[in-house]
């Protein structure tokens, strides 16, 4: 679903995107075929897992690319800094009639996925792979990341729903609307975002400000005006003057709308030691008679303080995180990364293996045209993830290698598994279905599948690692090419 503002994915890009893209074009090589894989090297937040999301933009992306007239005319202005112009005109020509050409294959949003593993694959031209790298990663790593956030908060807050309200602080408009989706995908049971609300079909959810109560010349005057004009959604935040007397304020309003048929439906604490005050807010509200009326806390939670609050048996009916969910605030990048794996020149039938070696083992690439099996128990718990080459056998106990280390091996073999990339384009054409693009959908499908997790796995502090291993056929060809290409006997 389009996000509502007026994408041109085509320029969406870095610059040396589109340099590669006309040396491609100079070099006669605007045929020849390339696999990219898009993944991640660590899990975010210290975890040991992480949420997919993102793909549903991945689609609209490629439903909408093309160079327009006036990105042509703005591409032909560019200077180069020897001197003349940036782009030739024949390769602006060229992008004029660009069409794209490429299929992908993804794992579903809500999908539980792991470092080292392909999220997504990208098969075709290479230049048209380039063109969409940049902005494939731009949607896929911010997405992913707060998706994850979400579900890590949600994991702490156990049965109390989550609310998201971080759009106030939120990296700009498209951020802002793209981390609210995100949330409720990883797990958010609603977000106050109410443009994402109608463009993505989340539900919203929200309360008043203490600028409402300021305004009144009492607070339960406040509470009184906002009970007769919001009968049926009815949270008060009690803690714009003293949170005692809030309370006892919005017990007066809550047994006034009792007498005329309706019901406050909870109080909201912005500030101070949550775990007390909600345990006191509890017991008066039970003291008078208010046992059906909810509290909600707020105040620049996360996943942590959330923990704690439960672990001091604060009393609490739902949460509203913001800031540290919506900025993903204390890691503000997934470090997802697009690299080519395999070519084919024009008529060739067979992939050429790629890979990049470089000065870190860390950014040792994996070659192949490649996929991820998931196993699993008899119990339905995960097993074991493989990456394997598409084109390649597999062998035959399933044995995986751990890629950091050659000595964590594990074998697969008899066990139930599905493989993960979905098709989401063919030929340049988006084939990812509406349900595929279900924000509420994929918040099903994550929390079906972080409960297939073991509980070690999900834990916030120092998470068991799920085992990831390259299928050891794989792991071996691997090694062989580094071997060849760093010219080692």
């Amino acid at each position: 679903m389009n996000s509502g503002e007026t994408y041109e994915y085509s320029l969406l890009t870095d610059l040396y995107q589109l340099t590669m893209a006309q040396g491609y074009w100079e070099s006669g090589k605007t045929d020849d075929l390339a696999c990219f894989h898009m993944y991640f090297r660590e899990n975010p937040f210290k975890g040991g897992f992480a949420v997919a999301c993102g793909m549903s933009q991945l689609a609209e992306m490629v439903e909408t690319f093309a160079f327009s007239d006036d990105d042509i005319a703005y591409l032909a202005a560019l200077p180069a800094p020897g001197g003349g112009r940036l782009f030739k005109q024949g390769f602006l020509e060229y992008l004029r009639a660009f069409e794209l050409d490429v299929d992908i294959d993804a794992v579903l949003e809500g999908t539980v996925v792991f470092a080292n593993e392909p999220l997504v694959r990208v098969v075709g031209p290479i230049m048209h792979c380039q063109l969409l790298e940049t902005a494939l990663l731009n949607c896929v790593n911010f997405q992913t990341l707060i998706a994850t956030k979400a579900a890590r908060v949600c994991l702490a807050a156990a049965d109390a729903p989550v609310a998201e309200f971080g759009l106030r602080r939120a990296q700009g408009a498209g951020g802002g609307l793209w981390a609210s989706r995100a949330a409720v995908v990883g797990g958010c049971a609603s977000t106050s975002n109410v443009l994402a609300g109608k463009l993505y079909g989340l539900p919203v959810s929200g309360t008043h400000a203490h600028s409402w109560v300021m305004s009144f010349p009492t607070e339960i005057d406040a509470f009184r005006a906002y009970a007769e004009a919001m009968p049926k959604n009815c949270v008060l935040l009690v803690d714009t003057y003293d949170v005692r007397q809030g309370i006892e304020n919005a017990i007066t309003v809550g047994l006034e709308m009792r007498e005329r048929g309706d019901r406050l439906a909870g109080i909201r604490i912005d500030s101070g030691d949550l775990a007390w005050l909600s345990k006191m807010a509890r017991a008066r509200l039970d003291e008078a008679g208010l046992a059906d009326c909810g509290i909600v806390l707020s105040n620049d939670l996360d996943e942590y303080t959330i923990q704690s609050l439960r672990d001091q048996g604060a009393s609490v009916t739902s949460y509203g995180v913001g800031t540290k969910l919506a900025t993903a605030y204390d890691q503000p990048t997934l470090g997802g990364v697009y690299k080519l794996s395999a070519t084919k020149n024009a008529g060739e039938k067979e992939w050429r293996d790629r890979i990049k070696i470089t000065e870190q083992a860390v950014k040792l690439t994996v070659p192949g045209v490649l996929d991820v099996r998931r196993y699993y128990h008899d119990d339905a718990r995960l097993a074991g993830d493989m990456v394997y080459d598409v084109n390649r056998g597999v062998n035959k106990r399933e044995l995986i290698v751990d890629p950091a280390d050659s000595l964590r091996r594990k074998v697969l073999a008899n066990k139930r598994y599905d493989t993960l990339l979905e098709p989401l384009a063919r030929a340049g054409e988006a084939v990812l279905a509406q349900d595929g693009r279900d924000a509420m959908k994929a918040q099903r499908r994550a929390a079906a599948q972080v409960a297939t997790l073991d509980e070690s796995q999900k834990r916030m502090l120092n998470p068991h690692s799920y085992p990831v291993g390259l299928e050891c056929g794989l792991f071996e060809r691997r090694n062989n090419l580094v071997v060849q290409l760093r010219g080692i006997e």
